[in-house]
């Protein structure tokens, strides 16, 4: 499987070098196209139907944010390359599967290919396949505090958990409870069982899942009807509870 890939980045000298290293370093990419501007990068978007997307952050008239908002349906996956580390938690924000600093480090173009290749070789092998989760039977109990002593949860009760600033937000068949303590306490209490960390503000039930749809990062549908983002960075993860 060959990712079809397109380059958009402002800089000639920097789009050349981004070519070579693909071509000596990364065997599973096929530059289909390049862009030197927001407007050149949308219209080849339209044109082609890619797997990778490599984008400068800043570019003259916008920036690559600007860019991802006029394709708010989108399966392909992001990989931001920029000389601004201050942009990190905005790519995190768009969904970004890797974010690599100039001058590129190989090992790191490397790694982000590898990523997005495995996502992509992930999605293809489920999509026509019945969905099955690796681990079936969810067994235990989770106490949760409260003022006047703690309530005790079959972990198999919960669907997913939803982050609300320091406090954490369980939804079971059909209540909420509110708790005080972080998405990361409960991500680490329910480590053993099939849970996983799909965003930064949820963490899901596997056996819970009913759908997954590839688009912006992609996301879930719960089996109460509810659907959740899935961050790009988490989507490895996520997909590897599957056969």
């Amino acid at each position: 499987m060959k990712l079809d890939a397109i380059l958009v980045e402002d800089e000639a000298n920097s789009r050349e070098i981004l070519r070579n290293y693909l071509k000596k370093y990364c065997p599973k990419v096929n530059l289909v196209a390049e862009a030197a501007s927001i407007q050149e990068g949308l219209e080849l978007l339209s044109k082609y139907n890619i797997d990778l997307l490599f984008l400068d952050v800043e570019m003259p008239f916008g920036n690559a944010f600007d860019l991802l908002e006029q394709v708010p349906e989108r399966t392909f996956e992001t990989v931001f390359v920029t000389a601004y580390d201050h942009y990190a938690k905005d790519a995190l924000n768009e969904h970004a599967a890797y974010y690599l600093m100039k001058p590129i480090n190989i090992d790191e173009l490397i790694n982000a290919v590898d990523y997005v290749w495995e996502v992509k070789e992930k999605e293809a092998s489920l999509q026509h396949g019945v969905l099955n989760t690796k681990v079936k039977g969810v067994e235990g109990k989770l106490t949760l505090p409260q003022q006047d002593g703690f309530q005790v949860l079959n972990v198999s009760d919960i669907l997913y958990c939803k982050a609300d600033d320091n406090y954490t937000e369980i939804y079971l068949e059909n209540k909420k409870i509110l708790v005080s303590k972080t998405l990361k306490y409960f991500e680490e209490a329910l480590s053993s069982f099939p849970f996983a960390r799909i965003h930064k503000s949820y963490l899901v039930n596997v056996n819970e899942v009913v759908k997954y749809r590839k688009g912006k990062g992609g996301s879930v549908v719960i089996s109460n009807g509810k659907e959740l983002l899935v961050s790009a960075s988490k989507k490895k993860a996520f997909l590897s509870f599957f056969d």
